[in-house]
């Protein structure tokens, strides 16, 4: 079976993945809420496309994290294959080159809500 992911939204998902094995744990929990905050608006995306109420995904630490944001995306193209894919694209190289910066309290924040209605 073929995925139902666009191919630029699975490739920029794989960096962030790779990127994301790589950091010290510190980092890494630094990055969890921008990356939490991503999977959870895919996950109330997907819910509602589903017509079911938004639930709030659990906290499983950085070991999983990346494992959610890949079912999320997973989910949205299966539940929606038409699905807008520059934004997600946009919002995952946000997440990557956060992993990237310097692991300052300043470098942690969250990003603004992921414009358009494609992941909304």
């Amino acid at each position: 079976m073929r995925s139902p992911v666009p191919q630029e939204v699975s490739d920029e998902l794989r960096r962030v993945v790779e990127r994301w094995r790589q950091l010290p744990l510190d980092h890494a929990l630094s990055r969890m809420p921008l990356t939490s905050a991503l999977v959870q608006q895919l996950a109330d995306r997907v819910a509602g496309l589903r017509g079911r109420p938004a639930q709030p995904v659990p906290d499983l630490g950085p070991a999983v994290v990346m494992d959610q944001l890949a079912v999320m995306v997973f989910d949205l193209y299966a539940t929606a294959p038409d699905a807008e894919a520059t934004e997600l694209v946009s919002a995952l190289s946000g997440i990557r080159r956060s992993l990237s910066a310097r692991n300052t309290p300043g470098n942690a924040t969250l990003p603004p809500e992921i414009p358009g209605g494609s992941l909304r």
